[in-house]
C-alpha cells in the first residue's frame, strides 16, 4: 500500500468514527471539530426548507394513512440511538425521542395533543404524568403510616427514557398535485410508543402492547427538528437533520390504518390473529396510493 492509498484510508476511517465532523481537516484543536467556519454559516440556510402553497382545488386526489415505525429495523436506528448516556458523544447526537422532549421541555414545540386527530392538547405535565411513576414499598408506607418520613430506599422510581421507545407511528397525507402532475407526501404528525410506565415491571404485562405517549403536530415542530441532526452512516461529515429525515422519508414503516368510511378503524381490525394477512392488507393500500398516479398517464 502506497502512502496516497494509507492516507485516504486513513482519512475516510477517522470519517467513519465520528459525528458532525464538520471543519474536520481544517481543525487546529479538537476543540475546533465540529464548529463551522464563518464561510459556512453565511452560506448556510439555518431554516427547514419551507412547505410550497397547495391550494384545495389542486389536490386532485387525496388519503390520510397511519404508518408504524419499528426502531428494531436497521434504517430507522437513526431515530433510536444513541440510547447510552455513559458515553460523551457529544451534545448535538441525541436520539430522536430526547429532541422531542427537549422542545417541549423548552417550550419550543407547544402543538403537543393525546391523539393523531389533533383536537386535546397536552401540557408537559401531562406528559410527565405518563412517563414518571414513583412508588413506595409497603416498608415506605409503614413508615409513612407511624409519623415518620419514607426513606429514600424504600421509593422507586420509574421513568420513560430513550431506550424505552419501541417504534414511532406517524400520520401523513399522500395527494396527487393536478398542477405539478405528480403524487407527494406531506407529513402531519408524530407519536412516540412506549410501554406503559405504571406496568413495565410486572412479569404479567411484559407482552403487553406499547401507548401512545404523545402526537405532536409536524409541521410545527419542524425549526426544532432542523436543528437536530441524526447520523449519516454514508458520510460522517455531512449528518443530516431530523426534518430532512422524515419529510424525504428516510425510514421504512407500514401502513397501519387508512381513513375510511368504517370510523377509520385499523387494519387489525377487519384482519384479524392473522399477521401476514395484515401485511400484505398495508402493501395493497401502498400499491393502491401509488397507482393512482401511473393511471394518471395511461391513455
Amino acid at each position: 500500500m502506497n502512502w496516497r492509498n494509507f492516507l485516504l484510508v486513513t482519512v475516510f476511517g477517522l470519517s467513519s468514527l465520528s459525528f458532525a465532523q464538520s471543519n474536520l481537516l481544517n481543525a487546529k484543536t479538537p476543540a475546533e471539530i465540529g464548529k463551522k467556519t464563518e464561510a459556512e454559516k453565511n452560506a448556510d440556510n439555518d431554516k427547514p426548507l419551507p412547505y410550497g402553497y397547495i391550494g384545495d382545488r389542486d389536490v386532485f386526489m387525496g388519503k390520510t394513512v397511519w404508518e408504524l415505525i419499528d426502531v428494531d429495523q436497521r434504517v430507522n436506528y437513526p431515530m433510536y440511538y444513541p440510547v447510552d448516556d455513559s458515553k460523551d458523544l457529544g451534545s448535538e447526537r441525541k436520539p430522536l425521542f430526547e429532541v422531542l422532549m427537549k422542545g417541549i421541555n423548552d417550550g419550543k414545540i407547544t402543538e403537543v395533543y393525546d391523539s393523531g386527530y389533533f383536537t386535546v392538547k397536552k401540557t408537559f405535565d401531562d406528559i410527565q404524568k405518563a412517563r414518571v411513576f414513583i412508588d413506595t414499598s409497603d416498608a415506605g408506607i409503614e413508615q409513612l403510616a407511624a409519623g415518620d418520613p419514607i426513606s429514600e430506599e424504600f421509593i422507586t422510581k420509574q421513568t420513560i427514557d430513550a431506550f424505552h421507545v419501541k417504534g414511532y407511528k406517524i400520520k401523513g397525507f399522500w395527494y396527487f398535485d393536478k398542477r405539478q402532475g405528480e403524487l407527494k407526501y406531506r407529513l402531519q404528525g408524530i407519536c412516540p410508543l412506549v410501554p406503559d410506565v405504571y406496568t413495565m415491571n410486572k412479569e404479567e404485562n411484559k407482552n403487553d402492547a406499547p401507548i401512545e405517549l404523545f402526537w405532536i403536530y409536524f409541521p410545527a415542530s419542524r425549526d426544532v427538528l432542523h436543528g437536530a441532526k441524526a447520523f449519516n452512516e454514508k458520510n460522517s461529515a455531512m449528518p443530516f437533520t431530523f426534518d430532512h429525515l422524515l419529510n424525504a422519508r428516510r425510514f421504512n414503516a407500514v401502513i397501519y390504518l387508512e381513513e375510511n368510511v368504517y370510523g377509520d378503524r385499523e387494519i387489525k381490525e377487519y384482519m384479524k390473529e392473522n399477521a401476514q394477512m395484515q401485511l400484505l392488507e398495508s402493501e395493497r393500500v401502498k400499491e393502491k396510493i401509488r397507482n393512482f398516479e401511473l393511471d394518471m398517464w395511461n391513455y
